[in-house]
């Protein structure tokens, strides 16, 4: 259970004991109204999405109603906040008004309708923290309502309070399940709704207005998105995987702003300058006399502060991790420079799978630097550059196949993913793109000659998705590798980023850019991936359903639809060794504990999905929680682990952000010591295909390919 998931990405954490260092920095209402850039930017956006997008629609009252709709559940998801007075004096008032309010640059609406929701939700906070001091009575036999999708907003304040008690017994039974006292459990949960109010009331009007954009944007399609200025240059930060600053990732703790990790050989980590858990108090720049102190800011203000241009000084006042409050900071001053995101870039390991080398690439992005490459820079970012070179490596080393790791690759640049392709087939068509009058342009690989010729498979799971299908599809098509994993996102839809300040002739950035679909691609066969997405020749077990999670739970996104196929010649056919290997895979699972294990968690999940509420009775959450205890016990007798492996596998009654910075680091390193048993399966079947393949080489050879099962729409 956790708190309602709003389109403003809030995330919650465990507010610092102790007295406050400085009020926190908040947004007054008077503060909340829009800005002539605003209504500029909402123009602007109506204009593509009206006119240039995909699959363009009219700003009409049609459409103000479905934004107005999309608004409401980006603040509200839950229903847990308005009252269905709310609703209905929101629906009478704009449902046919926002069109004209978009189209008049008049956003005064936007602000009231989010005051209305801030108003709310301070009314909920505070009524949560009165419950605290009254205790609950956990011998009650009640069920309490977590899903709400399908609930009814609340007829008013009475039935939201009972939500709300239900809400806070929960919080606290979770906490006293895990042997928490009283005492402490109410105060950690003061805290948690304390910070949570102050997390919404740090939101400025950049942050409402982007919200109220993407309602828009999102009623049109569900790929196509707002992004003001800051969150333009993260998405940038993101593609060519760098940025100047200190080479430090923080994160919100309480009133602090905590370092959460540091980028190895960044200049924050020469010297140790700064280590995980150490809080920023105040920042200063080179020219400052005096730091200003950054206690109770929201952690994108801090990192604004922080970043800033290669070669220039940043002071930073640190208190450090094991120091009281009371303790002494220090004042630490950290040149600036270029910090390459190497966390996120592709890299390389080898397995011994089945007595055989098996090398392993894994992807997490398509990225691509465009701003250096239209520069010139010989040696700017991509990830097909870092993918060849590391299968030189991965040559040099001898081993005998490549498995490329999609999984949660969620796609980025399409020509990335065309350049990707190119080295593992010899020139030929990768993808077709269609664009909204029907003109179909194929994207092909040109470039003579292979980096990799050897056996190939591609790793996928639902999380996959847009640059991943392309790249899986292409693989397939051409049956120059196997494709192993779970059915993929079933994107199958091009974006192009439009610079709002660049059209509007802006000296300075302050409207943002558009993420607009303009397009559909297709595979080489002519089929889509769109709610289809790439079926793996090799299924693995689905850990996410379809109904849970990828393009087809989107209510408006795009259908499924079919092309000519492209004029392409397979180079493979894996349609008689397949079955070879899924005997041998099954032969082998039925026998991995590892394996075992995931299919208990697979199968848990399946049977709790379809939960919408649970017991607030101690005896039978206990009962629950020891049957627990006593399933990840015998898991981790099974596998040697300590004893003390038990209670960090259980649920601890916090939030993700309550845990700090130490122990999420903690926690990360532990999970990346637990076994990989997807990827170490996909090594064997690999392994497998090598052997196969050596025994015949004629088994892949093309010939008579059987067409793909073609799911309807929306499957």
């Amino acid at each position: 259970m956790s708190w309602s998931k709003t389109a403003l990405s809030l995330s919650l954490a465990l507010l610092l004991g102790g007295p406050l260092l400085a009020k926190p920095k908040t947004v007054s209402l008077a503060e909340l109204t829009p800005t002539p850039a605003q209504g500029e930017a909402a123009h602007w956006v109506s204009k593509y999405l009206t006119r240039l997008h995909y699959a363009s629609k009219p700003l009409d009252d049609a459409m103000s109603a479905q934004i107005l709709k999309r608004y409401i559940e980006a603040l509200d998801s839950e229903k847990v906040f308005f009252l269905k007075a709310d609703i209905e004096g929101f629906e009478r008032r704009y449902a046919s008004f926002l069109d004209d309010a978009i189209e008049s640059r008049q956003l005064d609406v936007v602000y009231e309708i989010y005051k209305r929701y801030l108003q709310r939700l301070r009314e909920r906070t505070d009524y949560a923290r009165t419950l605290l001091d009254q205790g609950f009575d956990f011998d009650v036999d009640e069920e309490y309502l977590y899903d709400r999708k399908d609930a009814q907003w609340a007829a008013g304040r009475a039935e939201l309070d009972e939500h709300w008690r239900q809400r806070v017994k929960n919080d606290w039974l979770r906490l006293k399940l895990a042997k928490r006292e009283d005492a402490r459990i109410a105060d950690t949960l003061d805290k948690r709704y304390r910070d949570y109010l102050l997390r919404v009331e740090q939101l400025d009007r950049q942050d409402v207005f982007q919200t109220f954009l993407n309602a828009y944007a999102m009623a049109i399609e569900p790929h196509t998105n707002y992004l003001g200025p800051r969150a333009s240059e993260n998405f940038q930060i993101s593609m060519r995987l760098s940025l100047e600053g200190i080479g430090a990732v923080l994160q919100r703790e309480g009133e602090f702003v905590v370092v959460r990790s540091v980028v190895e050989g960044g200049p924050a980590a020469l010297g140790g300058k700064v280590k995980v858990g150490d809080r920023i108090v105040a920042v200063g720049q080179a020219k400052d006399a005096q730091l200003t102190d950054v206690v109770g800011w929201r952690l994108e203000d801090v990192v604004d502060l922080i970043r800033g241009p290669k070669d220039t000084l940043v002071k930073l006042e640190v208190l450090a991790a094991e120091s009281s409050l009371a303790g002494k900071s220090q004042l630490v001053e950290i040149v600036r420079d270029k910090v390459k995101l190497e966390e996120q870039a592709a890299h390389k390991r080898v397995i011994e799978a089945e007595g055989r080398k098996i090398g392993v690439i894994e992807l997490p992005a398509f990225y691509l630097d465009f701003a250096a490459r239209a520069r010139g820079d010989l040696d700017y970012r991509s990830s097909t550059r870092d993918v060849r070179k590391l299968i030189g490596e991965l040559r040099r080393e001898k081993v005998e196949a490549i498995l490329i790791d999609l999984r949660n690759n969620g796609g980025g640049s399409l020509a990335e993913a065309t350049e990707l392709t190119g080295l593992f087939i010899d020139q030929g068509p990768v993808v077709q793109v269609r664009d909204g009058h029907a003109r179909v342009q194929v994207e092909s690989d040109t470039a003579r000659g292979l980096s990799w010729a050897g056996p190939l498979a591609v790793l996928v799971n639902r999380a996959s998705a847009s640059a991943s299908e392309i790249f899986a599809a292409a693989i397939q098509d051409y049956g120059r590798g196997i494709v192993i994993g779970e059915p993929t996102f079933g994107k199958g839809t091009v974006q192009q980023l439009v610079d709002l300040d660049y059209i509007a002739n802006k000296d300075k950035p302050e409207l943002g850019q558009l993420k607009l679909t303009m397009a559909q691609f297709f595979r080489v066969d002519g089929g889509s991936t769109q709610h289809r997405g790439v079926l793996p020749d090799l299924r693995f077990p689905a850990t996410l359903d379809a109904a849970d999670y990828g393009e087809s739970t989107y209510d408006n996104a795009l259908p499924w639809t079919r092309i000519a196929a492209a004029s392409y010649a397979p180079v493979g056919d894996f349609t008689r060794l397949v079955p070879l290997l899924a005997t041998r895979h099954e032969e082998r699972v039925a026998k991995d504990p590892e394996f075992g294990f995931l299919l208990e968690d697979i199968e848990q999940y399946r049977s709790s999905r379809g939960r919408k509420s649970i017991s607030l009775n101690y005896a039978k959450r206990e009962a629950e929680r020891k049957a627990d205890e006593a399933r990840i016990a015998a898991r981790a007798k099974a596998r040697g682990e300590a004893a003390d492996k038990l209670a960090e596998s259980l649920d601890d009654g916090l939030n993700p952000g309550e845990r700090g910075a130490l122990a999420a680091a903690e926690d990360e390193e532990a999970k990346a010591d637990k076994p990989d048993v997807l990827l170490t399966e996909g090594a064997r079947v690999l392994a497998d295909a090598v052997e196969l393949l050596a025994e015949n080489p004629r088994i892949a050879e093309v010939g008579a390919r059987p067409a793909r099962e073609l799911l309807p729409p929306g499957s």
